[in-house]
């Protein structure tokens, strides 16, 4: 006889703060056809105090560690973490948005309920406890932002961001599904507890063994194209570039905060013991982390200086900063670093949403509403006429840099110092010196702003809302390094292995 469950087996209390948002954003999209073309401003407030009462109800389950949707949705420190950055991200974003996209023509109210659906997936994939959950939570993610993409549509380079990244991205699909898969066949379950208790007991060496190594394989690759690590960034630049710029600032956190929570989840919990040889204190997928991770670095830090576009230079140093997190997944790989590992990366990831987005608020203050304006070049004397904006911008591109007084001070710090604790000095020697030449093209910005010579941009996109979007990120930047235990505190008690534990 098939056991029905009952509606309190789901413990959807502890879904409220995803569940929410995909229920109002559905709203939402009823509630914008009674609102006036000229009102649509009504509809960003709507979605923005959505995501303020999402995060309310995400702080009060700070200290919940229990499994919801029969064992699918892993309810922890560790998701409530992430919920707190994707939240933070897209309300920076709809305060970046309110003006930008009434001034270019393209203000139409679906564009928040699409954001609003992005968020509820990576809110999902923070919390999938299953490969099946995470497949899904995936396509939630990625499906809105390849409309995002194309909205400025019938723009040209906007349409082929979106036609990209839609065909790449069902393609990296793909192979995620093709890896759970080969998990599946090896492990019998596609529940994440279960795959850590099934791996135990695999031969080493054997077919089980195999399938498990191949699987996890093009689960990294599906998931490294999310991230945009090398070599499945190639999509990245073109992207960032064509999208509108909002969105492009937001997928540039969300889409690696959705990512990134899926590899510490299937790595790092599912298959921390996974090893190819016997006694051995380092997971069998380590080792090609590394390799991914030091790429990363090398190739985004190393084009980035050739790029004239910002958004295209701030493309790559999106990949470059995927190398820096991916230092900490390759760290979670030693026996006894993946928790702080974990600790460093959701740290990385906060003050990363806080100086990028930040990064991209000054971008958009000097777009056109053509979409030009976002040459490097067009920074030159902005000291002179926006001295604020240009300020900063500098402490942005000093914080992505890695230097101090800034958040990204802090999150490079931990994150090398979790490498060095795994074992894996060459990686860390790899990201200080790519963190050495990463300075010349974020400085290269800010000699521009105050050396250059020009009159400087007038920067009419700094609106209001703009102001206090940029604003809010250097708060959050600055007040990161004066107080870091503000971010590592809440992040104190995650524990990936014993989240295993119901």
């Amino acid at each position: 006889m098939i056991q029905v469950p009952s509606l309190s087996d789901f413990n959807l209390q502890y879904t409220l703060p995803a569940l929410s948002i995909v229920v109002w954003a559905a709203a939402l999209l009823i509630i914008d056809l009674f609102i006036p073309r000229e009102r649509k401003q009504t509809t960003a407030w709507l979605a923005a105090g959505g995501l303020v009462f999402a995060f309310v109800v995400n702080a009060f389950l700070f200290n919940v560690n229990d499994e919801a949707f029969l064992g699918m949705f892993r309810a922890d420190q560790f998701t409530a973490y992430l919920n707190a950055v994707v939240l933070g991200a897209a309300f920076i974003g709809v305060l970046m948005s309110v003006d930008y996209i009434k001034r270019i023509g393209i203000e139409r109210g679906e564009y928040y309920v699409l954001l609003l659906f992005s968020v509820a997936g990576m809110m999902f994939m923070a919390a999938a406890n299953d490969l099946i959950a995470v497949f899904v939570a995936l396509e939630l993610l990625s499906i809105p932002l390849y409309v995002l993409s194309a909205f400025r549509a019938p723009d040209t380079k906007s349409e082929e961001s979106g036609l990209k990244y839609f065909i790449l991205g069902a393609f990296a699909s793909a192979f995620l599904v093709y890896g759970a898969a080969l998990i599946y066949g090896a492990t019998g379950t596609t529940n994440i507890p279960a795959i850590f208790a099934a791996v135990s007991g695999i031969e080493i060496g054997g077919s089980a063994s195999i399938l498990l190594l191949i699987g996890s394989g093009l689960m990294l690759v599906g998931l490294g194209f999310k991230v945009a690590a090398v070599p499945f960034h190639m999509w990245t630049p073109d992207v960032y570039e064509g999208a509108p710029t909002p969105i492009t600032a937001f997928m540039s956190v969300g889409a690696k905060v959705g990512g990134f929570a899926a590899m510490f989840r299937i790595l790092a919990s599912a298959l921390p013991t996974f090893i190819l040889m016997d006694a051995s204190l380092h997971a069998a997928w380590q080792t090609t982390v590394w390799i991914l991770a030091a790429a990363t670095l090398i190739l985004g830090n190393l084009v980035a200086i050739s790029q004239s576009n910002v958004k295209r230079m701030l493309a790559y140093s999106s990949i470059a900063h995927a190398g820096y997190i991916l230092m900490a997944v390759a760290a979670a790989g030693t026996a006894g670093v993946a928790d702080a590992a974990a600790r460093a990366a959701l740290f990385y990831l906060l003050a990363y949403m806080f100086t990028n987005l930040g990064a991209f608020a000054i971008a958009i203050a000097l777009e056109k509403d053509d979409g030009s304006g976002t040459n490097i070049s067009d920074f030159t004397g902005l000291a002179k006429s926006r001295p604020g904006l240009a300020a900063m911008m500098a402490f942005f591109m000093l914080s992505l840099t890695g230097f101090p007084p800034t958040a990204g001070f802090v999150a490079k710090f931990l994150i090398f110092q979790q490498t060095l604790d795994a074992g894996l000095v060459p990686l860390a020697i790899i990201g200080v010196l790519t963190s050495v030449i990463s300075g010349y093209y974020y400085l290269n910005i800010v000699v521009k702003m105050f050396l250059g010579d020009g009159e400087g941009d007038p920067a009419e996109g700094a609106t209001p809302h703009l102001r206090w979007a940029a604003y809010a990120c250097f708060a959050g930047t600055l007040i990161l390094f004066v107080l870091p235990v503000l971010g590592t505190d809440i992040a104190s008690s995650v524990h990936l292995a014993t989240a295993l534990i119901p």
